[in-house]
């Protein structure tokens, strides 16, 4: 990733997790963090990573919401940002928290039986 796009993508990371604090409510969404943003590098796309705190069904529904209100999301972004072309957004759901969980109760359980 260039400079350029690591620059602009950061600034979407913050300006996204802004108007998510603003324009949608916990009881709405849940309790969401931007965890990672990735651009393409003609700046056209941006995949933004979000983690979700709660059940599967509680993440699905986070994603339905912010894909539903994307335009939205982007228009707020257009004048927020200097940029000529503000990207299309996606988000996903950022699996990283649930996998580091998970290795850690395997590590624990390995421990246990060592311990046995």
């Amino acid at each position: 990733m260039s400079i350029r796009t690591e620059k602009v993508a950061s600034q979407i990371k913050h300006q996204v997790a802004e108007i998510l604090s603003r324009e949608f409510t916990y009881d709405k969404v849940g309790l969401l963090t931007v965890t990672n943003v990735i651009i393409s590098p003609d700046l056209k796309i941006a995949k933004v990573f979000i983690s979700v705190l709660g059940d599967e069904t509680k993440k699905e529904n986070a994603i339905e919401i912010l894909e539903t209100n994307k335009k939205h999301i982007r228009k707020i972004l257009a004048s927020k940002l200097p940029l000529k072309f503000i990207p299309l957004i996606d988000f996903f759901v950022d699996e990283t928290t649930d996998k580091i969980i998970h290795m850690e109760e395997i590590f624990k359980k390995i421990h246990n039986d060592d311990n046995d």
